[in-house]
């Protein structure tokens, strides 16, 4: 059987699996061992087994767990509630300033941890409750959270971002230098948005009101103000952190351990340190990180299967035969990832694509880094759509009663427009890509 008929075959028992509800993970690695077995023997199995050992192995993937406890600590200690609290009283004058808020307060705590699930649900929790009880309306509010939670796969500490450079082997400084401009750049096409809309398109009567309601805590402005100090050394916690990968002065794995620890030594100074917390926090990233490894075992396996069968020549064959214009090549393989995100987590999909895609990369002569950024910020955008949108999901679980899916989809949609005009202006624009690192960073 032809290594075409089989791939296809592949992908049609990997569709029909997540179809079928099936954990993604033992879909992932059945589909591989299955065809592995099928396609090469027997013998395919110890090059599982090696390719898992080099995973576990890989020293820069220790800085996970790391800094997704960093975050966990953040969320718990209270320091989350500070930032919140300082972006509100920034944003308090403005309409629709609460929103605006929870994009500032994403933007910000996606430096904290990044893992998307994290921020999404802390953004929830945390800055829902506030619109909702000022009658925002809740698809926009449902839409910010989800908005600015999904900034944490791309600002850095981006998680994906390690993940990248493991797969890659490119930079983890210089990624995370080219992620910080696009990330604010997304940042200010949210909040862009929604001063429009809350401008021209929104009940000025109900907006009146909200502004009202926030005049009224005037007088407890010096609060806010207490409140943004306080989360004065999270801010420098944060930047001190990621400016030692981005100036080569540490390597990921050294700067998220003085993370971890510096995160709890701000909580103990802000005597919020406590064992319930700290087994809190150190549970949820064993059950996080446990979660993501129980995930890279199943799409090793299928991975290893997939690209054994040919499908770095077979699919990089059928992608450049599309057109000669490289801008149709590269449309394509974002395509790709775009419908792929509606389907599958990004762990998969990097895993599958990359190695596809990389040497499509080189051929083409494009700037890795360049390449890299727009894979983030396409797959950024997957977590905001049906059917599987990961972020939906975590809306729904958060959302006030009488809320359905379709309204927080509804809701979500224009803000994944703003993330591929985001995306678009990164594709004309590579500068705003490669300026900073090239800058701090220079090969």
């Amino acid at each position: 059987m032809g290594s075409e008929v089989l791939l296809t075959l592949m992908i049609g028992a990997l569709i029909v699996g997540i179809l079928s509800g099936a954990h993604l993970a033992a879909v992932l690695g059945t589909v591989g061992v299955a065809f592995g077995v099928f396609g090469w023997g027997w013998h395919i199995l110890p090059v599982f087994a090696i390719r898992v050992y080099d995973v576990m192995t890989n020293y820069l993937l220790i800085a996970v767990p790391l800094f997704v406890f960093m975050g966990f600590i953040i969320s718990r200690s209270g320091m989350a509630e500070d930032l919140f609290a300082g972006t509100e009283i920034l944003t308090r004058r403005l309409k629709g300033g609460l929103v605006v808020a929870t994009i500032l307060f994403g933007a910000i705590f996606a430096m904290c941890t990044g893992v998307v699930a994290a921020s999404v649900i802390t953004a929830g929790v945390l800055c829902l409750p506030s619109m909702m009880s000022r009658d925002y309306p809740a698809g926009v509010s449902l839409g910010a959270v989800g908005a600015g939670g999904t900034l944490g796969i791309l600002i850095p500490p981006s998680v994906m971002l390690i993940f990248y450079a493991s797969e890659t082997g490119l930079s983890t400084g210089r990624l995370f230098a080219a992620a910080y401009i696009p990330g604010i750049l997304l940042a200010s096409i949210f909040i862009f948005y929604i001063l429009i809309r809350f401008t021209f398109f929104e009940d000025h009567s109900k907006i009146a009101n909200i502004n009202q309601g926030m005049e009224a805590r005037d007088g407890k402005s010096s609060e806010g103000w207490r409140a943004l100090r306080a989360a004065l050394p999270l801010f420098v916690l944060i930047f001190s952190v990621v400016g030692t990968i981005i100036f080569g002065i540490a390597t990921p794995t050294e700067a998220s351990a003085a993370g971890a620890f510096g995160a709890m030594a701000v909580a103990a100074a802000y005597r919020r340190l406590t064992w319930s917390m700290l087994k809190a926090s150190a549970i949820e990233t064993i059950e996080t990180v446990g979660m993501i490894g129980f995930l890279i075992v199943g799409v090793l396996a299928f991975t290893s299967a997939f690209l054994g069968l040919g499908a770095t020549s077979v699919v990089g064959n059928m992608i450049l035969g599309i057109s000669g214009e490289p801008i149709i090549i590269l449309l394509t393989m974002l395509a790709i990832l775009f419908v792929l995100g509606m389907l599958l987590d990004w762990i998969p999909i990097l895993y599958i694509t990359l190695p596809v895609f990389i040497p499509i990369v080189e051929q083409m002569g494009w700037d890795p880094l360049w390449f890299a950024l727009l894979v983030v910020v396409c797959l950024q955008t997957s977590w905001l759509t049906p059917p599987f949108g990961f972020a939906l999901f975590f809306l729904r679980g958060i959302a006030p009663p009488g809320v359905s899916y379709f309204d927080i989809v509804k809701g979500c949609f224009p803000f994944m427009l703003c993330q591929l005009l985001g995306l678009a202006l990164l594709i004309l624009f590579p500068q705003i890509i490669l300026f900073l690192p090239n800058l701090v960073m220079p090969q």
